[in-house]
């Protein structure tokens, strides 16, 4: 009906992935088959009692009406406090800006930077967001390919050679999804001089930067020159089990985050005072449900990756954060597309397409290993026998048999 009505910005705009095989999975459970959920990428622990409570007196208190659009003071001087202790970052609560989730800062800031014919450099395996509101506001994406022989490091030296007079925004993600790799100091080194002698501002997306398996490496806004030309993402989702409070925020320049909460305005008027309410119990209150979450999920990054490197046609570099597995999966005749659909359809486990994260992820598997060690166990076991059964017959993906 409304294929010639559409606006052209529309066409590049393109949904996520895992929210669709979630759906493709719960759509299989309704018929009866057990799923193995390795699509989402949401912790499988609760939220932490102490935030929910704050939540729950927040409600009681009456937070219940709009806020200041740029996110409650408290919550901003959480934020701050946080950022000081977490990332060597000296910020102030007037650069905080607080959203409904961390995608609203990858838009806005875009939004508020880009136009069009405007480069913007981004890693690719990557967080698809990032093409995707790209080329909505008329953008052009430059991809920087993660590879598998470097551990899916950034490649510095691509990264800097396609950097042109065009650019205007530089995207790091560090700990990777979906790749779990993470930038090094010397990485964010050469990144940093480039940023700063060609006037460039950087997204860092930092959402996983607690969920780290050994050293972590230093936020790039702690380097000489980097603190008013990058925009940091951070938020509640994965670090404090929030996923479905919806609450994220963004630390950049003050002009900026003027712009920014101009747009909230617009799109949302402000983030619910309750949550946010309940954000500042998470940052200001024990930490120590965040310490054992990581440790959880280190022994289940042993083992899932140990067993994966044990299938024929597999192989898997063991992520240094986030809590992802990317294996590449190889058998003949079939893309990496056609054996995720056959593991959902015939062997009952929902994982996604490396490609769904951009062309570079063509021939991987992103398998997030956030649920428990039982079910991690059963997934593994189907998908060993699903392989085994496609190599025998790489016809079955297509039959569905």
């Amino acid at each position: 009906m409304f294929e010639n009505t559409l606006a052209e910005r529309m066409r590049p705009l393109a949904g996520e992935s895992a929210f669709q095989v979630l759906a493709a999975a719960n759509a299989l459970e309704a018929r009866g088959m057990k799923v193995i959920h390795f699509e989402i990428g949401e912790p499988d622990f609760p939220t932490p009692q102490h935030i929910v409570e704050a939540g729950k007196a927040a409600l009681d208190s009456g937070q219940t009406r709009y806020c200041n659009a740029q996110g409650l003071p408290a919550l901003r001087e959480a934020i701050v406090e946080y950022t000081r202790a977490y990332k060597g970052v000296d910020a102030k609560p007037s650069e905080v800006v607080v959203a409904s989730g961390g995608k609203p800062i990858i838009f806005f800031t875009i939004c508020a930077l880009v136009n069009p014919g405007d480069e913007v450099i981004y890693p690719n395996p990557g967080f698809p967001t990032y093409e995707s509101v790209i080329g909505y506001v008329g953008g052009v994406p430059v991809p920087v390919v993660l590879k598998d022989e470097n551990q899916f490091r950034l490649g510095v030296d691509e990264l800097t050679s396609k950097i042109s007079p065009r650019t205007k925004l530089l995207v790091l993600n560090s700990p990777s999804n979906p790749t779990g790799s993470l930038l090094e100091e010397e990485d964010l080194k050469v990144v940093a001089a480039a940023a700063t002698r060609r006037g460039i501002t950087v997204l860092s997306d930092e959402v996983y930067s607690r969920i780290v398996f050994g050293e972590s490496t230093p936020c790039i806004a702690t380097l000489p020159g980097m603190k008013e030309r990058t925009v940091i993402l951070d938020g509640f989702s994965k670090t404090y089990c929030m996923t479905g409070w919806r609450l994220g925020y963004g630390i950049m320049h003050e002009e900026l985050a003027e712009k920014v909460t101009r747009l909230i305005v617009n799109a949302a008027s402000c983030t619910p005072p309750f949550i946010q309410s309940a954000g500042i119990a998470a940052l200001k209150g024990p930490q120590n449900s965040v310490d054992a979450m990581v440790a959880e999920f280190a022994q289940r990054r042993r083992f899932i990756v140990d067993a994966l490197n044990e299938m024929p046609g597999v192989s898997c570099q063991s992520p240094r954060g986030a809590f992802y597995a990317y294996p590449r999966v190889s058998v003949d005749g079939l893309t990496s597309r056609d054996i995720a659909r056959f593991l959902l359809n015939s062997a009952g486990v929902a994982l996604l397409d490396g490609a769904a994260f951009g062309r570079a992820g063509d021939g991987y598997l992103r398998i997030s290993f956030a649920t428990s060690m039982p079910l991690i166990e059963e997934g593994i076991k189907r998908i060993g026998m699903a392989l085994a059964a496609l190599r025998d017959d790489p016809k079955r993906a297509f039959s569905g048999s």
